[in-house]
C-alpha cells in the first residue's frame, strides 16, 4: 500500500525538477489543494533540497497515519533512523501543540508500525521564523528508541542529524533500514473508541486502523459474521436479534461503529444507527465527530458549521433513550433496519423503564422493558430488520440495568419468529443469561456461533492480559494474578502509591505527546475529599476527554476525575485510580460499603454488591497503556478514614507483587 502523496530515494528527489515533486502532491492530494497548502509544499520541497545534500536514503511526503486520520509533512529514512518532519512554515515559536503533533505521529510509528518498532525515530518540528534553540538529541525514558522531539527553524538540520547518528552509534551497532522493506511493513493500529469512530464515519476501513493480530482477525470474522447475518434477513425478509460478547476493551463498540458506517447508504435507502444508553459515551463521540467534521471541510477549502455537521452525526449516532422516547411518540417503523444497541445489558428493565415512563413521560399504562420496546421498533418494519445486542460481562454499574437475560425473554415472550444469533459465551455467568437461555433450548431459528464472541482487549494495545488480570483481582485469585502479572512485565506497567502527587507525577512523566491521562474513581468514594477529590462534581465528559492541555476543565489538569459512569465505554492512554473504603479486601472476600450521613454503612444486597465490583472492573480495565492505583494513607484521627479501612486493600495489591511506587 503505497502510504505517502509522493516517495522516493533522496538522492533522485535531490534532482528531480521541483515542479514535478510539487504535481504529484498537488495530484495524490484528497482535497482541493489551497494557495497555502501549495505554498508551504513549495518551501519545503526547496528547503529539503537544500538540506539533504550529501545524504542517501529515502523521503516521503505527506505520509499517512490513518489512526490518527492525519499526514506526515515528511517522513525521512537516513541510515538507521526514521525522521519525522512537522513544518510550520512561517511560525515564529514552537507552540506546545505542534509538539504533541510531531510527538504523536513518531508514536503512532513505534507503536503501530511493524517496521518501525524497533528502529530510532527522531521526531522535528520546524518553525521556520523561531529562534535558534541549543540541539538537545536525547531518548525518552520509556527506553524504546523513541527521542525527545527537537525544535529548529530548520537551520541546523544537518547538524541535527549528525548528533542523532552520533548518539545511535555510541548505544548500539544498527543496521541500515532498507526503504523497501520498511515500506512492506504492516501497519497495526490499536485507536482509541474515539479515533476509531472518526476514522470509520470518514471512510477508513476496519481493515485500516485494527491489528492484524489475533484481536484483528476477530474483529473481521465477528463484522463478516454480523454482516451475514444482515444479508440473510435482508434476502429472506425475516427479523433477526444478534447478540456479541466479548472481554472488556476487545472491540464490541468498534464492531458497531464498523456495521453501523458500513450498512448506512443514503442512495439505496439502507440505514443503521448506532444506538448507546451511555450518555457520556454518546455526548463525546458526537462532538468529536462534529469538530472533526467541520476541520476537515477547513482543509477542503469549504465551510460547514457545526450545528450542521451535529445533526448529520446524530442520525448515525444516538442516545438510546432519546431513540426510544422519539418512536413512543410516533408509531411508524423508524426508518432504520438496521440497529445497534452498545452495552445492551444496560437497558432498563421492567420495574424501572415502567417508573420512568409514568413519572416523566405521563405513561401510565406502559408495561414493557426497555429491551421489548425497543425490538418491537424493528418489528414495526413489514419485511426486514435486525436487531444487533453487544454485550460486555460483569459491566452492569447502576440501578435497573435489566443484563442481557432480558433481551432473551422479551424475544421468546413477545418474538416467536424472529431468528435468533447467539455467541456460544453468552452462557457464561459472568453474561448472567444462563436461567433465561435455558428457555430457549427448544425454540426454532436458535444460533449458536462461536465467531460472534470477542476474547482478545484490544484495549490495550501493549498487554493483551490486562482485562483477566483485572478479572483476577477482583475474584482474589491471587495465584493466577500474580502469573499474568509476570506476563505482562514491563509492557504494561501498574504501579501502587499511597501518595496521590507521586501518582500524579507519574502519569505526567508517563505520558509523551498528546496521550491523555487522567484520575478515575468509584462514585461511592465519598470520603477521598481530603485529597480534593469530590465525586458529587460531575465534570463535562466532552471537555474531559475531548479539551488539550491548555483547559482545566480536562483530564489533563488532574482536577476533575471521572467516575465509572463517566468513562465506561471510553478510554485514556494512562490512568490513576483513587480507591476509596467503599470497596474493602478482606480474606474473606471483599467488603463492600456506602456512605451515608456519618458513617459508612454495609451494603448486604447482593445485586447492589455486583454494581460497586463492576465499578471497579471498568475503572481497572480503562487505561491503554498503564495505570498506577492510589490507596490513601487514612487518617487515625479521622473515623470515617480509619487506616485500617485501607491498609488492607493497599497490602492485598502488594502482595499480588505490583510494584510500589518510591
Amino acid at each position: 500500500m503505497k502510504r505517502a502523496y509522493y516517495q522516493d530515494a533522496i538522492q533522485d528527489f535531490l534532482v528531480e525538477d521541483p515542479t514535478s515533486v510539487l504535481g504529484q502532491l498537488v495530484a495524490q492530494s484528497d482535497f482541493s489543494v489551497d494557495h497555502t497548502q501549495r505554498d508551504s509544499w513549495v518551501f519545503q520541497i526547496e528547503f529539503l533540497k537544500h538540506a539533504l545534500v550529501g545524504f542517501a536514503g529515502a523521503i516521503y511526503f505527506e505520509y499517512a497515519i490513518p489512526r490518527l486520520g492525519r499526514r506526515v509533512d515528511v517522513l525521512l529514512i537516513i541510515g538507521s533512523v526514521i525522521y519525522v518532519l512537522e513544518f510550520k512554515v512561517g511560525e515564529e515559536k514552537y507552540s506546545a501543540f505542534a509538539v504533541d503533533q510531531v510527538t504523536d505521529y513518531a508514536l503512532d510509528l513505534k507503536n503501530f508500525h511493524e517496521s518501525s518498532y524497533y528502529v530510532h525515530i527522531v521526531p522535528i518540528l520546524i518553525a521556520t521564523r523561531a529562534p535558534d534553540l541549543p540541539i538537545l538529541v536525547k531518548t525518552t525514558r520509556h527506553n524504546d528508541k523513541l527521542f525527545a522531539p527537537i525544535k529548529s527553524n530548520g537551520q541546523a538540520l544537518a547538524d541535527i542529524f549528525a548528533q542523532v547518528e552520533a548518539v545511535v552509534s555510541d548505544h548500539s551497532a544498527c543496521a541500515t533500514i532498507n526503504p523497501t522493506i520498511w515500506e512492506q511493513g504492516r501497519y497495526c493500529p490499536t485507536p482509541s473508541i474515539i479515533e476509531a469512530a472518526m476514522a470509520l464515519y470518514n471512510g477508513h476501513s476496519v481493515a485500516e486502523i485494527s491489528r492484524s493480530d489475533a484481536s484483528g482477525e476477530e474483529l473481521h470474522r465477528t463484522t463478516q459474521s454480523i454482516a451475514n447475518i444482515i444479508a440473510d434477513a435482508k434476502r429472506k425478509s425475516h427479523k433477526a436479534a444478534c447478540f456479541v460478547t466479548g472481554v472488556p476493551g476487545a472491540g464490541k463498540t468498534l464492531i458497531g461503529l464498523n456495521v453501523a458506517t458500513q450498512h448506512f447508504d443514503r442512495d439505496n435507502e439502507m440505514y443503521s444507527v448506532f444506538l448507546s444508553g451511555n450518555g457520556p459515551l454518546v455526548k463525546i463521540l458526537q462532538e468529536a465527530l462534529a469538530r472533526d467534521r467541520v476541520e476537515r471541510e477547513k482543509l477542503a477549502g469549504r465551510k460547514l458549521k457545526k450545528g450542521e455537521a451535529r445533526s448529520e452525526v446524530k442520525m448515525f449516532i444516538q442516545n438510546v433513550h432519546h431513540y426510544r422516547d422519539e418512536y413512543l411518540k410516533d408509531q411508524s417503523p423508524p426508518v432504520d433496519h438496521i440497529a445497534l444497541f452498545d452495552e445492551a445489558q444496560r437497558a432498563w428493565d421492567v420495574a424501572q423503564t415502567t417508573k420512568f415512563m409514568r413519572q416523566k413521560k405521563g405513561q401510565h399504562d406502559f408495561n414493557q422493558s426497555e429491551p421489548e420496546f425497543l425490538l418491537s421498533c424493528i418489528d414495526r418494519h413489514t419485511d426486514w430488520g435486525v436487531v444487533v445486542c453487544l454485550v460486555g460481562g460483569g459491566q452492569e454499574i447502576n440501578t435497573g440495568e435489566a443484563g442481557i437475560g432480558e433481551w432473551i425473554a422479551a424475544l421468546n415472550r413477545s418474538y416467536p419468529d424472529w431468528h435468533i444469533h447467539i455467541s456460544d459465551r453468552l452462557t457464561e455467568a459472568e453474561f448472567g443469561a444462563g436461567e433465561v437461555l435455558k428457555a430457549i433450548e427448544a425454540r426454532n431459528k436458535v444460533h449458536y456461533d462461536a465467531a460472534l464472541h470477542l476474547s482478545v482487549s484490544m484495549r490495550s494495545y501493549r498487554a493483551e492480559n490486562v482485562s483477566n488480570l483485572v478479572k483476577q483481582i477482583l475474584d482474589l485469585d491471587m495465584v493466577s494474578a500474580r502469573k499474568t502479572l509476570c506476563e505482562i512485565g514491563d509492557r504494561y506497567p501498574i504501579v501502587i502509591t499511597r501518595d496521590l502527587d507521586k501518582a500524579k507525577s507519574w502519569l505526567r512523566k508517563q505520558a509523551r505527546g498528546s496521550e491523555r491521562y487522567g484520575i478515575v474513581v468509584s462514585s461511592q468514594a465519598v470520603r477521598l475529599r481530603p485529597l480534593a477529590i469530590d465525586v458529587r462534581l460531575k465534570p463535562n465528559p466532552v471537555h474531559w476527554f475531548l479539551a488539550d492541555k491548555t483547559d482545566i476543565r480536562s483530564s489533563y489538569y488532574l482536577e476533575d476525575v471521572a467516575r465509572e459512569f463517566d468513562i465506561q465505554g471510553l478510554e485514556i492512554d494512562w490512568a490513576c485510580v483513587a480507591w476509596d473504603a467503599d470497596f474493602r479486601f478482606h480474606p474473606n472476600g471483599w467488603q463492600h460499603h456506602s456512605f451515608r450521613g456519618k458513617k459508612w454503612q454495609k451494603i448486604n444486597i447482593a445485586q447492589r454488591q455486583a454494581y460497586l465490583k463492576n465499578a471497579y472492573r471498568v475503572l481497572l480495565t480503562r487505561a491503554r497503556q498503564g495505570m498506577v492505583i492510589v490507596v490513601p494513607e487514612g487518617d487515625s484521627n479521622d473515623p470515617t478514614r480509619k487506616p485500617s479501612y485501607y491498609n488492607s486493600t493497599f497490602e492485598y495489591l502488594k502482595d499480588l507483587n505490583l510494584k510500589v511506587l518510591e
